[in-house]
């Protein structure tokens, strides 16, 4: 199937920084397999390049196939829709959720650890981070809690993605933490950081930031990951809203 839509600031005025979330609704309006012909509308953001274009729409869970800049500043692209879950970021975040990459439930349902028996969303709630379950658009809206992944592809195991797909999703979401300047970044599961990163790390704030912010790392909220009880993830949860705010 193919399809056509334009998503930008076109005559709105609103800052190209809205674009991720435009993106994100053009993604849950279509199905994996569906080429969609978008315009994106750069206005007011000196720092926008093919880069910055070729991430927003990857973290939107788009393969681009085709992206041409245009004489006006304009970005013109041909993509396809996978079976991913969308970022969910803006800017003036209190704190940037990222997680390794999306299971099947979370793709399927746009809630990022969705799958049954995974704690995040009780820890979330109990935390103090969200107010709704499961609602990530509410949770931004209101809290300020930002979502991405370092790895777009759908798995059912977090071990079936390489390291190489963390390093190259880890330099999106770096520039992606540069443009939008979280006041900090929570990793949920030691296993991307320690890819990514330092191989040595510990649960907990971290030495070295991430994009230029704090780094918070806790263990996976996953209920495969036994040696983690709920108590132990609302407090982790709670420890990296608090680094959030002395940031």
């Amino acid at each position: 199937m193919t399809s056509t839509a334009e998503v930008g600031n076109i005559g709105t005025g609103r800052p190209t920084t809205d674009l991720a979330l435009g993106l994100a609704d053009l993604h849950l309006a279509h199905s994996p397999g569906d080429v969609v012909h978008i315009r994106l509308d750069p206005v007011g953001d000196a720092g926008w390049t093919l880069e910055r274009a070729d991430d927003v729409l990857v973290g939107a869970g788009f393969v681009p196939d085709t992206v041409s800049w245009c004489d006006d500043g304009r970005v013109k692209v041909v993509a396809t829709r996978i079976r991913s879950l969308p970022d969910t970021v803006a800017p003036g975040l209190r704190l940037l959720v990222v997680g390794l990459n999306p299971s099947p439930s979370s793709a399927d349902t746009a809630v990022g650890f969705h799958r049954a028996g995974n704690r995040f969303w009780p820890a979330v709630l109990e935390a103090g981070l969200a107010s709704i379950d499961r609602e990530p658009r509410s949770a931004l809206h209101d809290h300020g809690l930002g979502m991405t992944d370092l790895v777009r592809r759908t798995t059912s195991r977090a071990d079936e993605v390489s390291a190489d797909e963390y390093r190259r999703g880890a330099e999106r979401v770096g520039r992606l933490v540069e443009w939008l300047r979280p006041r900090a970044v929570c990793f949920v599961g030691l296993g991307g950081w320690r890819t990514v990163v330092d191989r040595h790390a510990v649960a907990g704030v971290q030495e070295r930031c991430f994009g230029g912010r704090p780094v918070y790392l806790m263990p996976h909220t996953s209920g495969l990951n036994t040696h983690s009880r709920l108590a132990d993830l609302v407090e982790h949860l709670e420890s990296a809203g608090h680094l959030a705010d002395r940031a």
